[in-house]
């Protein structure tokens, strides 16, 4: 796929990917079925939408399972867990990840910034949803905020068990190395390009390339030259350019690269 610049100058022929998206949202009511056509024409050449909720996974799926590049993760956001009740959620999750077009968990994991759960319910749900991905045989995507410490405890066992991806990393350059160190995947998105942002460019850097995931988070976080706008999934280029410059390699090289990481992590 032929990616221009801003002064229409042609780039390398790169293939993209989004490993994060949430299509779902309303944010995209008006457009989503172009940018939907946009994915099946190989813009981005494939896309993981992530549930937040039992309902929101359904229309995950419903969305993947109609689109060919589209593929679907299922999971309980941890400002979610607090409205689980009981353990029916969990069949609920199960029975939707049987699909053909579910390829991971999530996303799943812990939130202290916003604590919109009691984080004693955000660790059960967090707990028996690893347990679910491992039992059968699906990678994890992870959200985090201000409980790396917890949530590296919790995901320690499943080392050598489950493929995980900590998505969107904001943590410490000692959180992405022991994230790196326990073999699990960096989910790196459009703040990388954040003015402010030197930590993360830093993090990225150190970290090895085969453990890293582009992703956006669509419709939220944009790219800095966006912000304020929608993130849509096309902006994952901003990533990969990114990642190419704070590694030293050619932008081609670099979308290989990246784009082999998701697709052996997904399995797609």
């Amino acid at each position: 796929m032929a990616i221009s610049s801003e002064s229409g100058q042609m780039l390398e022929d790169i293939v993209l990917c989004d490993t994060h998206a949430h299509l779902a949202f309303r944010q995209f009511d008006n457009d989503r079925e172009k940018i939907l056509r946009e994915i099946e024409k190989g813009s981005p050449a494939f896309v993981v939408e992530v549930g937040i909720d039992v309902e929101n996974s359904k229309k995950c799926v419903e969305i993947a399972e109609s689109h060919q590049n589209v593929y679907a993760s299922v999971g309980i956001h941890p400002h979610d867990s607090g409205s689980i009740s009981g353990d029916n959620y969990l069949e609920a999750i199960r029975t939707l990840a049987s699909s053909e077009k579910v390829v991971a968990i999530g996303e799943i994991g812990l939130d202290y910034y916003r604590d919109l759960s009691p984080r004693d319910q955000q660790r059960r749900v967090f707990s028996e949803l690893l347990e679910v991905a491992a039992e059968n045989d699906l990678p994890v995507i992870v959200h985090v905020r201000d409980a790396y410490e917890d949530a590296i405890e919790a995901l320690r066992p499943f080392s050598g068990r489950s493929s995980i991806v900590v998505h969107s990393f904001s943590g410490t350059l000692g959180d992405a190395k022991m994230i790196a160190e326990l073999g699990f995947f960096l989910g790196i998105g459009c703040p990388i390009t954040y003015k402010r942002n030197n930590g993360l460019r830093e993090a990225v850097r150190k970290a090895p390339l085969d453990q890293l995931l582009p992703e956006t988070d669509s419709p939220f976080l944009p790219p800095q030259e966006l912000r304020g706008k929608r993130n849509e999934p096309k902006n994952v280029l901003h990533v990969f350019r990114m990642v190419s410059e704070l590694k030293g390699l050619a932008l081609s090289d670099c979308s290989t690269a990246l784009l082999d990481n998701a697709r052996g992590f997904f399995r797609v």
